[in-house]
């Protein structure tokens, strides 16, 4: 496999994201390739101690709230969408969910 061939599988395919953790609570994210193993980048010190604590093997739930056909949406239209989002599933709520950002 050639490189030109590793751009290609990993071609830009926006979608919206939500995380859901053991505990019930969830997070909402984007992404602009399409990496579908990606799993967010929450900046919660509150789910670091949670994640830490588990002891056990962690299983998290991927949802694709939302994906867009290559080339229809810019990275800032995205992030639009993404705030959509975290406000209709008030996953910035700290009892629902651990975005930080509106």
């Amino acid at each position: 496999m050639t490189k030109t061939d590793l751009c290609l599988i990993y071609k830009r395919m926006p979608y919206v994201y939500k995380i859901t953790y053991p505990n019930g609570k969830i997070y909402i994210g984007s992404d602009m390739t399409d990496s579908y193993n990606y799993c967010g980048s929450p900046r919660s010190q509150e789910l670091m101690e949670y994640l830490k604590s588990i002891k056990d093997d962690i299983i998290i739930h991927k949802q694709i709230l939302k994906d867009y056909p290559e080339g229809t949406i810019t990275e800032q239209e995205l992030h639009i969408e993404e705030k959509k989002f975290i406000l209709e599933y008030k996953s910035n709520n700290p009892e629902i969910g651990y975005n930080k950002k509106t």
